[in-house]
């Protein structure tokens, strides 16, 4: 409690290394301050809402790829005739085995624009390849199909448990009205999976805003954004918040960033997730 007390009080100070380093400098209580400072001066308040907009979208298309991602592998892992299930569900459960730090070093490598092999092959092919690093476009496509490579087998794994539990009969019903398998899905295994499932996609959500691990090691927050201040094109609220505080040593900034941060996930998760079906029903069972 007392680190968190902490890290909020210096939101109100002017503590900032190594102007301020105390005990020989002191700091000083200014109030809100760095808030307004935050939302009033053109450097800080372009790179906040620049980093912000692109945090929320992170954040949804890492959920969103994750999630259908595990649940197009789940389908096909679980249609009738596949052969040798154990063995797919194996080697689709393999980039989630492997540490992140390992796999994210080694997918940076991949998307080298110079000598990594998936520019070479396109090379290969009379393509070009991008500059996947450099651009910053190409960038934030690199950080999510990285997140998706990472995230789809715990969907799929979560996904194929709730699948062996929908009563088949639902099925069968259906395949007598004539249903297709779109409908089926629709009417059936959709619904099933998005109740079961919807509290941790929230989780996954906020999660996904704090994912500093996959934006940290593929590109460290780049490239540089001339128009951003401490910040990078990829960067994200958390990475941001560390280049504040460790790399530049802005800490009351850096705790802003921190508040406004817990206020938006706080908010979020607790207002999704009061709206999820699952929710509702554990109130009307009590």
């Amino acid at each position: 409690m007392l680190p968190i007390l902490f890290s909020v009080l210096i939101a109100f100070t002017n503590y900032s290394s190594p102007n301020y380093l105390p005990p020989a400098n002191l700091v000083d209580w200014i109030g809100f301050d760095s808030f307004k400072n935050m939302f009033s001066l053109s450097k800080w308040t372009g790179t906040f809402y620049g980093v912000l907009g692109w945090t929320i979208v992170w954040a949804v298309v890492s959920t969103a790829t994750t999630f259908f991602g595990g649940f197009a592998v789940a389908l096909l892992v679980q249609q009738k005739g596949i052969r040798l299930r154990a063995m797919w569900r194996t080697i689709f459960m393999l980039p989630f085995a492997i540490p992140a730090f390992l796999s994210l070093l080694i997918i940076r490598n991949m998307f080298n624009s110079q000598f990594g092999p998936i520019n070479q092959y396109l090379g290969r092919l009379g393509i070009t390849g991008p500059e996947w690093m450099s651009d910053p476009i190409w960038a934030k496509v690199t950080v999510v199909l990285a997140n998706m490579w990472l995230g789809f087998p715990i969907s799929m794994l979560l996904i194929i448990g709730i699948l062996t539990t929908i009563p088949r009969d639902l099925y069968e019903a259906a395949d007598v009205d004539g249903a297709s398998p779109f409908q089926k899905f629709k009417a059936i295994t959709l619904p099933s999976v998005m109740f079961a499932l919807s509290p941790i996609l929230i989780g996954q959500f906020a999660g996904n805003i704090n994912n500093f691990n996959v934006i940290f090691l593929m590109t460290g927050g780049g490239p540089v954004n001339s128009d951003y201040q401490f910040a990078g094109s990829t960067d994200i609220l958390i990475t941001w918040l560390y280049n504040l505080s460790i790399s530049n040593g802005k800490y009351n900034f850096a705790s802003v960033v921190g508040i406004i941060l817990f206020l938006i996930i706080a908010s979020l998760s607790i207002h999704s997730f009061r709206r999820t079906r699952a929710f509702r029903e554990d109130d009307l069972l009590r």
